[in-house]
């Protein structure tokens, strides 16, 4: 700002210079323009330099020394307002300690060298100089002030952002326990002795090896994947027999591909479960950024609104799982009528 103020105050200074000064003016402008070269350089290395602070002074010295060749002796509005400005501006730059005593001694040299009005020349600087000193520690304070809120907010949102994503996490975990261990739990809870030991023995290591992490499924990162092999993937593994129909095999995040592949696997477990047959289907529908699975049966049915509040399956391994990537889950059965579950992302 110094730089570019006294380089605008100097070309119109320059402009007023008697004819018999203009060596001296364009001399003066010189020096101007240099110090504003350095000022620009310092501003954009964001740290006051020993080498501007030098040289504001000597502009301030070399314009306000040379008065009587640039005014006749009367105080000359390109020094004063030099002598100003830069008396504000080193204010801006360096601490009190060293502004202070270098605005007095850029003071003293102005009220040294002009005839008459020097005390009009005092009140204006130290008027001017306790009210930029004023704005600057206010300016300062209110700075620090807001970046004690932004920081604040920030650490706010971050704890925001841990504690939903610990959330989701530990829903998912729930859902992940009721689709492996609770499950085959319950199995043997309802139907006890009848329960076939070797089937409970395959659902156990299954239910193992998806909690361990060594079933796969699992990724790190939300890279595009293909939902329909996916949705094949787990088909394959299971005891029914899955027709999987794809069209349009487009890919989807694989948070998303995660989350709709666990909840048809968990659609394909109350099949095997609860519907009393032993095949189903599965139609997927990908592109244009929109995935939609079905996972139907026409086995035994139920009624959805019957199903207590305290029975997680549906409701969080499927509808909540899907709402946590964005996308929705609708459960349509009746008693005897079959069941189809249907998988949309994104929501709507």
């Amino acid at each position: 700002m110094r730089g570019i103020v006294l380089l605008l105050v100097s070309a119109f200074g320059l402009l007023a210079v008697p004819d018999d000064a203009t060596g001296l003016g364009w001399a003066l402008f010189t020096l101007v323009a240099v110090g504003a070269v350095v000022d620009v350089a310092t501003a954009l290395t964001g740290r006051a330099a020993p080498l501007a602070l030098v040289l504001a002074v000597a502009r301030v010295v070399a314009v306000v020394g040379c008065q009587d060749q640039l005014g006749g002796g009367e105080p000359n509005q390109w020094a004063l307002n030099v002598l100003t400005a830069t008396a504000i501006t080193v204010q801006w730059e360096w601490p009190a300690r060293l502004a202070v005593p270098v605005a007095a001694g850029l003071l003293a040299v102005e009220v040294a060298v002009v005839d008459g009005g020097a005390g009009t020349i005092v009140v204006r600087l130290l008027v001017e100089g306790a009210l930029a000193r004023l704005a600057f520690t206010v300016l300062r304070r209110s700075s620090r002030r807001v970046d004690r809120l932004r920081a604040r907010r920030t650490a706010l949102a971050r704890a925001e952002a841990v504690a939903l994503a610990r959330h989701r996490r530990e829903r998912e975990y729930l859902a992940l326990l009721h689709d492996t261990a609770s499950s085959t739990f319950l199995l043997v809870a309802v139907h006890g002795r009848d329960t076939d030991p070797e089937q409970i023995a395959g659902y156990a290591r299954r239910d193992l090896a998806v909690l361990t992490g060594t079933a796969g499924g699992h990724t790190t990162q939300d890279s595009p994947v293909s939902l329909a092999g996916a949705v094949r993937a787990v088909a394959a593994r299971g005891p029914l027999t899955v027709n999987v129909v794809a069209h349009n095999e487009s890919t989807v995040p694989a948070s998303v591909a995660l989350a709709m592949v666990r909840a048809v696997r968990e659609a394909l477990a109350n099949v095997e479960r609860h519907a009393g047959v032993d095949a189903a289907t599965v139609r997927v529908e990908t592109g244009d950024g929109r995935a939609v699975v079905l996972v139907g049966d026409a086995g035994a049915g139920f009624s959805p609104d019957a199903v207590p509040t305290s029975r997680r399956g549906l409701r969080g391994s499927v509808v909540e799982r899907l709402a946590a990537v964005g996308g929705q889950a609708t459960v349509v059965s009746s008693p005897g009528a079959g069941t189809t579950v249907r998988l949309v992302w994104p929501r709507g």
